[in-house]
């Protein structure tokens, strides 16, 4: 008889997951709360289309998508724009997130993944220290092995009991929170920059965009220090339609507020019959929050750990194996992320625009994308540029101070990283995972 793998949401990494293994002779059944059809905001996502291969999924169709245009960066004052300059290899794509869903959905069910719709899942269900099934509003599911794919709040990771190591909760600086809407387009006028990416505009710590498009203005707010509501979304607008004179007034899209993780990914992610995947395990970009790349990375090197467990006992012991695989490829270039976003929450905004009108940040280095996955794929610099944007850096000494204690946090994260054990041993694990976290602190 074929394990039972259960997964617990739908998403994207843990669906990839489900296609994979359901190929692969497991019984694979996802359990999620929405009901069919309504999964995806109303608004299009950007990643890599590489992550698709990697999870064996089909390009979409031709008609499902496009290219992104090259963004534009604003420091506060807006003086100095930064255009990206994303390698062909790496151009990305951008999709309506439905679209993406019915992707990966029809892979998924074409292998044999069985999906239940509108089945709220609440907690899992142990037998001592082993995740043997979990409790939905439907009644008790029991499996071989629980994928976790419930997102950021997981019922599953939240409700874990203490003695798996296992963290449960997210800080309010761990996330940020993002209004999205496709406004109308207020003037045909030309724009010379149709992807403006703005740090920290308008006096306030975020990041926001505002993209003309054809048909619409796609209008992003993402604010790292405090929740928000539509009364700032208005002014904030408000401010921002003088420079942006294809900004309506008009939501015709969108008009959500989500929130999303922004920190190094679980200490520890697996447990006897348990892997975390995607939000529940925080595998998102922790500038920007961008993670359906890494959590389709993330998938395929589960679904391999799970077909080569021989004992297929799916114990701690064996799925450790996928986050130290995990960090190895994807985990240890996303954490010392965290460290820049730090960084850039201790920079005043006169700094912020420093970097920019100095020369210290221009349009040769930033590279960044939405899935980028190392501090390398955010700037780039040979080792000549990066003497002399040290002896910029070097004429305000405030500034040279926050840089160099960022660079030493990304140092000890590195080296935390690295010194992940390679096998599992309780007790070395939970030293190491003390030691990683406290690299951030």
């Amino acid at each position: 008889m074929a394990k039972k793998i259960i997964v617990a949401g739908l998403g994207h990494g843990g669906i990839a997951a489900a296609a994979l293994l359901a190929e692969a002779g497991y019984d694979v059944t996802v359990y999620e709360q929405k009901e069919e059809g309504t999964l995806g905001y109303d608004w299009t996502d950007i990643f890599a289309p590489k992550a698709l291969e990697i999870a064996k999924i089909p390009m979409p169709d031709e008609d499902k998508f496009e290219y992104k245009e090259d963004m534009t960066f604003f420091a506060p004052s807006g003086n100095t724009p930064l255009r990206q300059h994303v390698p062909h290899d790496k151009l990305e794509i951008k999709m309506e997130r439905k679209d993406i869903y019915d992707l990966l959905i029809k892979n998924a069910v074409e292998k044999g993944v069985k999906i239940v719709y509108g089945c709220e899942v609440q907690k899992p269900i142990m037998l001592g220290n082993r995740v043997a099934g979990i409790r939905t509003a439907n009644g008790d599911f029991f499996g071989d092995l629980v994928i976790d794919s419930c997102g950021m709040n997981s019922p599953i990771r939240r409700n874990l009991p203490k003695s798996l190591m296992i963290e449960k909760e997210i800080r309010r600086d761990q996330k940020v929170t993002i209004f999205r809407a496709f406004y109308n387009k207020a003037s045909d006028r030309e724009v010379e920059a149709k992807f403006k990416v703005m740090v920290c505009n308008g006096g306030v710590q975020g990041i926001s965009w505002v993209a003309s498009e054809d048909e619409h203005t796609d209008l992003l707010i993402g604010r790292f220090d405090n929740d928000f509501d539509m009364e700032d979304v208005e002014e904030f607008a408000e401010y921002l339609r003088p420079t942006n004179p294809r900004l309506g007034t008009e939501i015709v899209r969108g008009g959500q507020f989500v929130e999303i993780p922004v920190r190094h990914p679980l200490s520890v992610m697996v447990a006897d019959g348990y892997a975390a995947i995607g939000d529940s395990a925080f595998m998102t970009v922790p500038l920007i929050g961008s993670g359906i790349a890494n959590s389709l990375k993330a998938a395929r090197i589960l679904a391999e750990t799970v077909i080569n467990d021989q004992a297929q006992a799916f114990s701690v012991e064996s799925l450790w194996k996928y986050q130290v695989l995990f960090y190895k490829h994807i985990g240890s270039g996303l954490a010392p992320l965290e460290c820049i976003k730090h960084l850039l929450f201790k920079f005043t905004f006169d700094e912020i625009d420093y970097c920019f009108d100095s020369g210290i940040l221009n349009d040769d280095n930033v590279t960044m994308t939405a899935d980028f996955g190392k501090i390398f794929d955010l700037v780039k610099f040979d080792i000549p540029e990066l003497i002399n944007k040290a002896q910029k850096a070097c004429a305000d000494p405030e500034l040279l101070k926050k840089m160099l204690g960022a660079g030493n946090r990304i140092t000890a994260v590195t080296a935390a990283c690295l010194a992940m054990p390679r096998k599992w041993d309780r007790r070395l694990v939970e030293i190491w995972a003390k030691a990683y976290t406290k690299a951030f602190e």
